[in-house]
């Protein structure tokens, strides 16, 4: 799925319409230090085409979780374009020599990056979650594209929703039924040891939830849900919701809905990001011409 994706969005018609509001220059190149996440297959890609396409050079470390797709994907430049050898340097330790810095992982870690890399120029980015909202008058094919955006890559990433607002009295019976074309789900055996474990906690707990067999449902006023978890929240008022939701915004990668929300994401797109559709809202091209 995202082989596919990339073979779509790298067209010369798309690249030069994303580059266009751009004056890229042919300066000496700066190094630029990436440290990636490991959550989703190519995860990392769009920060170094970022690097690569704005001339800079780049200094990448993988994360173990992804390096097969990204040295493919890297050889496979370097093949078509011999130059590329001399901007991509591949650190399977720590980067010391470098003038900026990109660095993806969680709260935690964020932490670690906001002060090892202090006196860099820097894009930290942190855990994002994303959000629906449902109106209760959505038709079968916007539910089962909603479907998507929650499973996809098993709910890994950060643009997956894990969390849905509800008006009062919504009809879970059309959610689940929407939900079932991803039935199939539960046969891989890392996705359903993550369910039982998430039921089983629950039960003990007795903790109120619903579920169809491969999705849990539960109500929480959290927004990280756990794989094969998806929390939820009633509403009462559109205003107040907007309100409540703006109050995330530092923590929101993507919202779904229908004429709710400014630069909200269409049902089912949420995995299908334009290339100017960057990370926690920061546009990285900006921050890589920025002398």
């Amino acid at each position: 799925m995202s082989l596919k994706y990339w073979s779509e969005k790298l067209t010369i018609k798309k690249l030069k319409s994303w580059l266009s509001s751009y004056k890229l220059s042919d300066d000496k190149p700066n190094t630029i230090a990436v440290i990636m996440a490991g959550n989703l297959p190519l995860v990392g890609f769009h920060d170094l085409l970022c690097v690569l396409i704005a001339g800079q050079k780049l200094a990448i470390k993988f994360s173990n979780n992804d390096d097969v797709l990204m040295r493919f994907m890297i050889k496979y430049l370097i093949f078509k374009n011999v130059n590329f050898k001399d901007y991509i340097i591949i650190n399977d330790s720590i980067i010391k020599n470098f003038d900026k810095v990109i660095a993806t992982g969680s709260n935690n870690t964020s932490r670690y990056f906001d002060f090892y890399f202090r006196n860099k120029p820097s894009i930290i980015r942190k855990n994002r979650f994303s959000a629906a909202v449902l109106s209760g008058k959505e038709s079968k094919i916007e539910l089962e594209k909603l479907s998507n955006d929650i499973f996809t890559f098993f709910g890994l990433g950060c643009r997956n929703v894990s969390k849905i607002y509800f008006p009062i009295n919504y009809n879970f019976d059309v959610f689940f039924k929407s939900m079932y074309k991803w039935k199939n789900i539960i046969y891989n055996h890392k996705y359903v040891s993550n369910y039982n474990y998430n039921r089983t906690i629950n039960l003990m707990a007795k903790n109120a939830f619903l579920e169809n067999g491969f999705l849990i449902l539960k109500e929480s006023k959290e927004n990280h849900s756990p794989i094969s978890v998806l929390l939820y929240e009633y509403y009462k008022n559109i205003k107040d919701l907007r309100k409540k939701i703006e109050l995330t915004e530092k923590d929101l990668q993507c919202i779904v809905s229908s004429n709710f929300y400014k630069n909200e994401v269409k049902f089912g797109e949420t995995q299908n990001p334009k290339l100017s559709d960057y990370a926690d809202n920061i546009d990285t091209i900006d921050f890589l011409l920025i002398k």
